[in-house]
């Protein structure tokens, strides 16, 4: 079931992330180097999971934006490189420790590290990978980058904890939505993008425009991802289609369905999330109600707001290679639907 985005958008070019991923290069073969450095140890099995995941195919969007933010406003030491691979080592943290809770098989294609390791292992190489991160945002010695990141792990973990306290029910508000995904996905963007001007000892206004841009792009981001879940394939998606539905998150395309659908229709949603009826079967007739109700396109609708935003954000920037390239991946995350 494909998903119409309400944008003008065969007009246009398709976007791309290859002029962020061209405008990193040499600095992302830094970061990379040092992942694998930083992701060392004695202990075996710690190097064997981490490295299962890292080098799973991941874009690396989070660092690339600490490294483009820190360069657009000339910073020209070694301290973003450290910092870039903070942000990637927080993100495969949770990554580690969202499949756990999730009870997730699959992640990017492959096989998630609990289903291979187990979900001991998964948690504390994630822990093990924090702690590396934290280390390394010592190491570069600023104090505003080391809160700034430090408030985002935080904030992470009390979203997961959210998260688990709206998992399968069908109650949950759009509200309750939009604060488990700026604490899941949103702030560590914000995190990356704001971490690169605090390095480059940007005035606050570019810190404050770097940070807004971040997080509206996460919204826009998380919002896509949760449409192409019941809207998407396998192969976009690097996970199987429909295991929102089958994990029993109450995801924004869920929420809209449940919310304009008839008794009928919210009666099978409370049995199908809340109690379990995950069949095929209820899957099927879930991408039925979401579809009757328009709940993608609105879901996507959503996130062409918050792209918007994060464009806004960034309009007060004087023109450069960078600025473009971060507003190009505003356009990238909202299209990978189409």
């Amino acid at each position: 079931m494909g998903v119409v985005v309400p944008l003008e958008e065969g007009k246009k070019k398709p976007a791309s992330v290859k002029p962020l991923v061209d405008l990193t290069k040499a600095d992302m073969e830094r970061v990379n180097q040092l992942i694998l450095s930083k992701a060392g140890s004695d202990v075996q099995m710690i190097p064997e999971v981490a490295n299962h995941l890292i080098s799973s195919g991941g874009k690396r969007l989070r660092p690339m934006l600490t490294l483009a933010a820190a360069s657009m406003f000339g910073y020209e030491g070694a301290g973003h490189v450290k910092l870039a691979t903070s942000v990637e080592f927080m993100h495969t943290a949770t990554l580690l420790h969202d499949d756990v809770v999730d009870e997730s098989d699959l992640r990017r294609g492959k096989s998630t590290a609990r289903t291979i390791w187990g979900n001991q292992a998964s948690v504390l190489v994630g822990d093990f990978l924090l702690g590396q991160a934290f280390r390394m945002m010592v190491d570069v010695g600023s104090l505003d980058a080391l809160d700034v990141l430090s408030t985002a792990a935080s904030v992470i973990a009390e979203g997961e904890v959210l998260q688990l306290s709206v998992a399968k029910n069908m109650e949950t508000t759009e509200d309750d939505y939009l604060s488990v995904i700026r604490a899941k996905t949103a702030a560590l963007f914000a995190a990356a993008a704001e971490v690169g001007p605090i390095i480059a000892e940007a005035d606050k206004a570019n810190r404050a425009a770097l940070r807004s841009f971040g997080m509206n792009l996460g919204y826009a981001f998380q919002m896509v991802d949760d449409a192409l879940d019941y809207g998407g394939t396998a192969a976009d998606l690097g996970k199987n289609v429909g295991d929102d539905f089958r994990e029993g998150k109450i995801t924004l395309p869920v929420i809209l369905a449940f919310r304009r659908g008839t008794a009928d229709e919210q009666a099978f949603w409370r049995r199908a999330i809340e109690n379990g009826e995950s069949s095929e079967e209820n899957l099927v007739r879930a991408l039925e109600l979401i579809r009757k109700h328009d709940a993608l396109n609105d879901t996507i609708g959503r996130a062409i707001h918050y792209g918007t935003i994060a464009r806004d954000a960034l309009a007060p920037l004087p023109a450069s290679p960078h600025k473009a390239a971060l507003l190009e991946v505003i356009d990238f995350s909202i299209q990978r639907v189409n």
